[in-house]
């Protein structure tokens, strides 16, 4: 049985972008999610829309789309693909709010890291417009859910 290795590294331990070129495109779609921990305080500030910063979230949605929509310009060896949907849902819970991210592509390499740039970076918006009513948030658990791959016909 072959070793698992590290795709992004050449054989000498270089970081480099993976070759694609001779992949044929296939429809992708990854699923992320993630949580930001908030106060009961502060969850029912976001449910009143009564932060001083406006609409937690759906500001949390647009950051997350345009962040998925930027992915490439983020990470490194991340190849730059053709984004055809993101879909960034928060929903407020007892104590924070869930945060899914689904994505969706028809490109030659998947779009897993852009579902979870968008759930990172919603996060962070929360996070951003509730830090100064809230001092004990905690963002946990981002992570792969889903990801799988429609072949063409």
């Amino acid at each position: 049985m072959e070793k698992p290795r590290l795709t992004h590294v050449d054989e000498r331990g270089a970081a480099r972008m993976v070759d694609v070129s001779a992949k044929k495109p296939v429809r992708r779609t990854a699923i992320a999610a993630g949580k930001i921990l908030l106060k009961p305080e502060t969850v029912a500030l976001i449910a009143e829309n009564a932060l001083a910063k406006g609409d937690v979230l759906a500001t949390a949605r647009i950051a997350g789309i345009m962040a998925a929509k930027r992915t490439a310009d983020l990470i490194p060896l991340c190849h730059n693909i053709e984004i055809e949907h993101v879909a960034v849902d928060l929903r407020l819970v007892d104590d924070g709010v869930e945060i899914v991210s689904t994505t969706v592509c028809t490109d030659k390499t998947g779009i897993e890291i852009e579902a979870l740039t968008a759930v990172s970076v919603a996060a962070l918006t929360v996070w951003d417009m509730c830090k100064a009513v809230d001092k004990t948030m905690r963002i946990e658990r981002i992570e792969l859910i889903e990801k799988r791959k429609e072949e063409l016909r």
